[in-house]
Parts: structure tokens; C-alpha cells; sequence
């Protein structure tokens, strides 16, 4: 080494890519989770789909060029952060087509009909009791629904979730709860009028 050369820092330790069994077994574990996620942020099954895909693809390519700090352990907070950016970044492009289209179009009236994509898979949850959470979550404020996501089904601390979010953990914590209360009351409501037997 020549005296003139400048210092080198110092290497930081390079975690390699995880094997695709591992991959295959963490995604069986924690895809539907995701998947619960980024549905919840977007206007469709299919952008929630698509959006995930990005994600994974993004933790991917900073796995293999080594750019990723943290073990797999953080896999889950980088990935639900690249989730909500990627589904506003979605919708303002989705805003903005919409609008052209419009200017477009004119005065005619174009309506989509989304496709229902049920949000929770499980063949154990009765279906009825599953579409009434899932419409009392979509009612829900988007701040609200995307907290309870997180901790109940994303199994995050509310230290992690006000991280991936940019809130505090205090303000997590309190949207949870908020939320959860409006939640019992829309389930409480059906439950009075009959749609919901438990």
C-alpha cells in the first residue's frame, strides 16, 4: 500500500442472500401477511399483487449488492415501508392517467367495477364473519386499518410500525386503539341486526 493512497474503510460485514428454500419458507410465512398489507393500501387485488412483487424484488436486489444493513429480522419493517411508498406512488400515477383519461373521455361516465378479492384466505374463517371485517376495515380510516394490519396480522411492535409509517409509536398505539373501538362498533352494529352470529 502506498502512504499516498487514501485510507480504506473499513469492511462491513456483506450478509449473502438467503438460499431459495429459506426464501421459499420465509414467503410461506410472511407473504400472506404482505399480501393482507399491501391490499388494504391499494385499490385492487391485482395492484396489491404487483406492488408486493416490487417490494420483494427491491429487498432482493439490496440483498444480493449487499446494501441491506440488518439481518432477516428486518426484512419485514423494510418491507412493509416499501409497500406504503409503492402504493402511493401507484395511486398518484393511477390519479393522474385517471385524469387524462377523463379529459379524454369528455363528459361521458366511465365506472369500473372492481372484482371482489377477499382479503383474509383461510378456509377456517366463516365467510360471512370475514366479509364483515373486511368491510368494517375498508370502511375504516386508511390511518386506522393500516395499523391494525400491521399489528395483527404484520405481528409488529408499535415501535416498528410508527417507523415504517414515519409516526411515533405513541401515535400507533393510539390509532390501534382507535381503530380496533370503531371496528367493535361496526361489528357490534351487524351483530345487533342480525348479519353476524358470533
Amino acid at each position: 500500500m502506498n502512504p499516498s493512497d487514501p485510507p480504506v474503510p473499513p469492511a462491513t460485514e456483506v450478509l449473502p442472500s438467503p438460499s431459495a428454500t429459506a426464501w421459499r419458507e420465509w414467503l410461506s410465512v410472511n407473504g400472506p401477511r404482505l399480501l393482507l398489507f399491501a391490499r388494504q393500501q391499494t385499490r385492487s387485488q391485482e395492484d396489491a399483487e404487483d406492488i408486493l412483487q416490487d417490494a420483494l424484488v427491491k429487498l432482493v436486489d439490496k440483498l444480493d449488492a449487499g446494501e441491506f444493513s440488518g439481518g432477516q429480522e428486518a426484512w419485514m419493517p423494510y418491507l412493509f415501508t416499501a409497500l406504503r411508498r409503492l402504493a402511493i406512488d401507484l395511486g398518484r400515477r393511477d390519479d393522474r392517467r385517471r385524469r387524462r383519461e377523463d379529459l379524454v373521455v369528455g363528459d361521458a361516465v366511465v365506472e369500473t367495477q372492481d372484482e371482489f378479492h377477499p382479503w383474509f384466505e383461510s378456509d377456517a374463517s366463516d365467510d360471512e364473519t370475514r366479509r364483515l371485517l373486511e368491510l368494517g376495515l375498508k370502511e375504516l380510516p386508511g390511518k386506522f386499518a393500516e395499523v391494525i394490519v400491521m399489528k395483527i396480522w404484520g405481528e409488529r411492535t408499535f415501535a416498528e410500525i410508527g417507523e415504517a409509517l414515519e409516526i411515533s409509536p405513541n401515535t400507533a398505539a393510539s390509532r390501534y386503539r382507535y381503530g380496533l373501538e370503531a371496528l367493535k362498533k361496526k361489528l357490534a352494529s351487524a351483530r345487533r341486526k342480525g348479519d353476524l352470529s358470533i
